[in-house]
């Protein structure tokens, strides 16, 4: 039986610490289900393990158990969220436990799924399984920040970023970048982990990025391209346009150019005519709607001054990753100054550092 007065072991921690390391390297991969990590031990020896499946099947438990070259009965799993318990595109995951013989279960927190939550406890302990519920439960509920944001307000969990020289500088005039390598990696590595990728038309045909991942062994994983282009000025020698196909293109937009919307859908292009607000601007809020329909569960937003300033004072972003490198940039008539720091310091509260002895720049996580 699980309540809060359970006491667990240093044992039973590093196991779960171990399958959350192993749900945390899954996260943004699995589509519209959460990355989840399992860890199956008997006569205190790992036996097996699993993860969520790419894109979000097979479960991490099915994993676990058919992962196993051991008898599994009378061992112990150590799973991050409580499994499913209702038949979808896979079988219940409780009743493949049940029958494997594992005979105790422990698990952080119930899921927030109205499908899921809270019934597994009672269908595992009437297959005779002894459940224990509570296990690192901030680290879970920290880990799930995106899946509850998901369930609970149908948006995707949104993640802007900006690069910043020492003088505030976002842009200046032949500077390709202005952080290091490492900021550079990160960068790529944030864009694996999103299924999407916000920009405006004005960054498109300024900078023409290819917004792909291109960090080593996760190049299959790049996001589809999301661009706001109010009048459908992106330029047609751009990357993102002569690249574009099937899928991987959305451009919102608010134009009646009927000749550059036939030209944009001959390219595949998800054209979505998005209204705007008195001021003439995109209604963010809504376009996130839209595009959680769409099945765009985390949203990276790699924003100039003007959006991110919106999305600062409107509080839209879940996280927000601030890259500040330490050299200043030459000054001219085209610098672009990040004006919005103060906004920032002022709506998210919660901040942490990355840290490393490899990298010039400082690196802030802010969070709502």
């Amino acid at each position: 039986m699980s309540t809060k007065k359970d006491k667990f072991s240093l044992k039973d921690k590093n196991y779960m610490k171990l399958a959350i390391n192993l749900a945390k390297a899954r996260k943004g991969l699995t589509g519209e289900n959460p990355s989840v990590g399992c860890v199956i031990v008997k006569n205190d020896r790992i036996i097996s393990i699993g993860q969520t499946g790419i894109n979000g099947r097979p479960h991490a438990e099915s994993n676990a158990i058919n992962n196993s070259f051991d008898n599994l009965s009378g061992s112990k799993m150590y799973v991050t969220l409580e499994p499913c318990n209702h038949y979808g595109k896979t079988p219940p995951c409780t009743k493949k436990i049940i029958k494997s013989g594992i005979k105790e279960v422990f698990y952080p927190i119930n899921d927030i799924d109205n499908k899921v939550k809270g019934k597994s406890f009672y269908i595992l302990r009437k297959g005779k399984i002894k459940v224990r519920k509570g296990l690192l439960k901030q680290e879970a509920i920290n880990l799930y920040d995106s899946y509850i944001v998901n369930r609970k307000n149908k948006l995707p969990f949104v993640t802007a970023k900006i690069a910043l020289s020492n003088d505030k500088l976002i842009y200046s005039e032949g500077v390709k970048r202005i952080t290091d390598q490492t900021s550079d990696k990160l960068s790529h590595y944030l864009r694996s982990k999103n299924d999407g990728i916000m920009i405006s038309s004005k960054t498109l045909n300024i900078d023409n990025p290819k917004l792909n991942c291109r960090l080593k062994g996760y190049e299959n994983f790049s996001p589809k391209r999301i661009i706001l282009d109010k009048n459908l000025d992106i330029g047609l020698n751009t990357y993102i346009f002569k690249s574009a196909k099937k899928n991987n293109t959305i451009i919102f937009h608010n134009s009646s150019n009927n000749s550059k919307i036939k030209i944009l859908k001959n390219k595949k292009i998800l054209l979505i005519k998005s209204r705007l607000d008195n001021k003439k601007r995109f209604i963010l809020n809504l376009i996130f709607k839209r595009l959680f329909s769409l099945g765009i569960r985390n949203l990276l937003i790699e924003g100039g001054d003007k959006i991110t300033r919106y999305i600062l004072i409107h509080r839209l972003a879940n996280q927000f990753y601030l890259f500040k490198s330490p050299k200043n940039l030459l000054r001219n008539k085209k610098s672009v100054i990040f004006t919005s720091y103060s906004i920032l310091k002022k709506n998210y509260k919660v901040k942490s550092k990355i840290i490393t002895k490899l990298a010039k720049d400082n690196i802030t996580i802010y969070k709502r």
